[in-house]
């Protein structure tokens, strides 16, 4: 059996994994879209702050661990895919397949201003990225960032770290809208500022020039900023361009079934160009975190190596640590219809607490400051447990969640 693997991420790397121990006698090749060993983006901000050597952002650390595994690592980027013959375009040649997994990930979503293309313009998304703004952040460099999401957060440390002049372009009204309300958002924002960082909300460029090698970055207001680096931070799209043609069903990404396999057999898909249901709403979704990439890797090989296992769904979950501050969402943070919501706010110690109910059970929840609760939270929510006397308990103190979590666990028992 000829197993491929397009991409080399979390997802990739853990698909062929279990596909060797599942299929011993299998060929297995991985497609890795850029030079170097595999490794992880989300290893990146502490790479930038100097926790971690380059080494350290390696998914696995033995040089031999693919070649101990007979995985073949090909440095190519998938082209195009021939579902009919069964084989991909890498450019110059074909590999074939009896069994594909799309594994792409996502790429940085391109802002559509004049300059973008100019030199000083970057992203923070690969290891080239990370040694470009190593090589040019020092003291005193001015970084105008445009977008504050997941990864415009994450990545601020590491800039500070190196002494840098931040300001930072929100085009909405507050701080990682995907996974936070406002007053979230506004703690995030409020705890950024103290640290130094200049943020600039309902804004972005309209455009960016260079002068004398300084970048112009012109406001929608008429404010002109200047920059040494300009760092693009709008977000990410899944890497499905090479699909076109392929016969392969595409919504926001790849349409799977419980079985992570499109609607052409013997190709699956993993990680965040799987569009899977989610385990709470049955809706389908993309969900761009680690730990979803890592299962759906596990189990679109099991399915490969003729194994049938089912994904339960993916959970929509985010912690993240923004100069230490840290703060997570999990399922419907937003609220449901009908639902009821209770919250507890301390702004003088950027605490916060926020609860989604419906009916008995928590279905949401953001936080701010409370790091004891995550496993409790997520528990409770992806099992769906019911709360019973404990839900007008958490609407009267939501702290209490961790007793909550444990009476609802022993009632299960």
């Amino acid at each position: 059996m000829r197993h491929l693997i397009i991409g080399s991420g979390p997802a990739g790397v853990v698909a062929a994994e279990t596909l060797r121990k599942a299929d011993p006698a299998a060929e297995i090749t991985m497609l890795c879209g850029e030079a170097g060993p595999p490794y992880s983006r989300m290893a990146i901000p502490y790479l930038l702050r100097g926790d971690i050597p380059e080494a350290g952002t390696h998914l696995r650390k033995d040089a031999d661990h693919y070649a101990r595994l007979r995985i073949q690592l090909v440095q190519a980027s998938a082209k195009a895919v021939d579902a009919v013959a069964r084989k991909v375009d890498i450019g110059g040649r074909s590999l074939p397949y009896d069994r594909l997994l799309i594994a792409t990930g996502s790429r940085p979503s391109r802002e559509q201003i004049p300059g973008i293309d100019l030199p000083g313009v970057q992203a923070c998304w690969t290891i080239a990225d990370a040694r470009a703004l190593l090589a040019q952040a020092r003291p005193g460099t001015r970084i105008v960032q445009m977008g504050a999401g997941f990864v415009g957060c994450i990545i601020m440390e590491g800039l500070l770290s190196r002494g840098v002049d931040l300001t930072i372009l929100v085009r909405s009204g507050y701080m990682v809208r995907r996974m936070m309300d406002a007053t979230a958002s506004g703690l995030l924002r409020s705890w950024c500022e103290a640290k130094g960082v200049k943020i600039l909300t309902h804004t972005q460029p309209t455009g960016l020039t260079s002068e004398g090698g300084v970048l112009q970055v012109a406001l929608a207001n008429g404010r002109v900023l200047p920059a040494d680096i300009y760092l693009s931070a709008v977000g990410v799209d899944p890497n499905l361009d090479f699909l076109e043609g392929s016969g392969i069903a595409l919504g926001q990404g790849i349409l799977v079934d419980a079985n992570l396999q499109s609607n052409v057999p013997g190709i699956y898909a993993a990680g965040d160009v799987a569009e899977a249901t989610d385990c709470l709403t049955g809706k389908r979704q993309l969900n761009a975190i680690q730990p979803n990439a890592v299962e759906q890797g596990r189990i679109a090989a099991l399915n490969m190596a003729g194994r049938p296992t089912r994904f339960k769904g993916s959970f929509v979950f985010n912690v993240l640590t923004t100069l230490g501050l840290v703060s997570s969402s999990f399922g419907e943070w937003q609220g449901v219809p009908g639902g009821e919501s209770t919250e507890v706010l301390d702004p003088a110690h950027y605490r916060y607490l926020n609860l989604q109910f419906e009916g008995d059970r928590l279905v949401g929840a953001n936080t701010v400051g409370f790091t004891d609760h995550v496993g409790a939270l997520r528990g409770l929510i992806e099992g769906r447990m019911r709360l019973g006397v404990w839900k007008q308990r958490l609407m009267a103190d939501p702290t209490q969640v961790m007793q909550a979590y444990l009476a609802a666990a022993h009632s299960l028992v």
